[in-house]
């Protein structure tokens, strides 16, 4: 996922809204590619490079295991961390990232590019114009393909400490959307099954939510879909409208149905868009409203706080698939 980030850092550098000055990699020929392209200095040690470079924010771009800790090392030297998605692999860890950040008055951002997305955009339009009116269902459906000499070629992938299974990896974002839709979760329920790839984690799960407010919703991830990439989607189903973002990667608004018309509504046909990425093409947006935060004082949408939420679903997730029971995961201990 670093390429996403250094391409978008690049056409902020176009900008003059930010520059990325020391890039880290503990595979030499890694960090050296980026520093050719891009003139930054490379490092193979995180600690040497925050010694050495001022800068103002790190972007953590490692394995999901690791991202708690890289946030610490930030923090302890009063840098703002960017973290890709998930926040962690545990509450635990997340929280003490949290806490180091509090504790040094820095930024902990998380990234939910998705979230910027002009078709996911148009939905949360729609949602906070209350044209659903109550919500009855949101349901998800993340079903790609990830042979396994996708696991092979990096150890730490489909390990528990390092990265969990397709919900925690592939599905983070979508476990990120159907909570920024239907709002706090009441309880979980979850199945899980390792069908086909020899990984320690899941490559197949379904997550059943009990929304607070009374709606229902699920989860259905797999990395075994044949041939290919089919599906990443989200649909909401309420008293007076029902939508439906679909293709790979929520790039088309399939369904948008209300009970009276909206200005907005104009907008449907000409913001679905092609992909051949699952990460979709809201780096930028995300990096974007990340400088407005530090910048201009903007209202923080996606802090540690908001990804410790993602992190609480699928651990709750997890404990239910192990234990066949339902979890709350406001009980889960902090």
């Amino acid at each position: 996922i670093s390429k996403n980030h250094v391409d978008t850092l690049l056409e902020l550098e176009k900008e003059g809204a930010a520059k990325l000055v020391a890039c880290c990699d503990p595979i030499p020929a890694r960090a050296r590619a980026i520093a050719d392209r891009t003139g930054c200095r490379p490092f193979q040690s995180l600690e040497s490079m925050l010694d050495e470079v001022q800068s103002d924010v790190l972007s953590i771009c490692t394995p999901s295991g690791l991202h708690p800790a890289h946030v610490e090392a930030a923090a302890r030297r009063g840098v703002d961390a960017l973290s890709e998605k998930p926040a962690g692999t545990g509450l635990a860890a997340v929280d003490l990232a949290i806490d180091a950040c509090d504790a040094r008055g820095v930024h902990y951002f998380v990234v939910k590019q998705n979230r910027f997305n002009k078709t996911v955009q148009l939905l949360r339009k729609a949602l906070e114009a209350g044209r659903f009116g109550r919500l009855y269902i949101i349901t998800s459906n993340v079903f790609w393909t990830r042979p396994q000499d996708y696991y092979d070629m990096a150890p730490w992938r489909g390990t528990w400490p390092l990265d969990g299974g397709c919900l925690s990896n592939q599905a983070a974002h979508y476990v990120d959307l159907v909570q920024w839709f239907g709002g706090a979760v009441e309880s979980v329920q979850a199945f899980s099954a390792t069908l086909s790839r020899r990984i320690e984690a899941e490559d197949t799960i379904v997550v059943n939510l009990r929304f607070r407010s009374g709606a229902l919703g699920s989860i259905n991830v797999t990395v075994l879909t044949y041939p290919r990439n089919l599906e990443g989607s989200i649909t909401i189903l309420g008293e007076k409208g029902t939508a439906r973002i679909g293709g790979v990667a929520l790039n088309r608004i399939e369904q948008w149905q209300f009970d009276a018309p909206h200005p907005m509504d104009e907008e449907v046909e000409s913001i679905s868009y092609e992909t051949g990425s699952v990460y979709g093409f809201g780096h930028l947006d995300f990096y974007r409203h990340c400088l407005d935060v530090l910048d201009n004082g903007a209202e923080e949408l996606v802090s540690g706080r908001e990804g410790r939420k993602t992190v609480e679903i699928i651990e709750a997730a997890y404990q239910s698939a192990l234990s066949g029971s339902q979890v709350k995961p406001g009980a889960l201990p902090r």
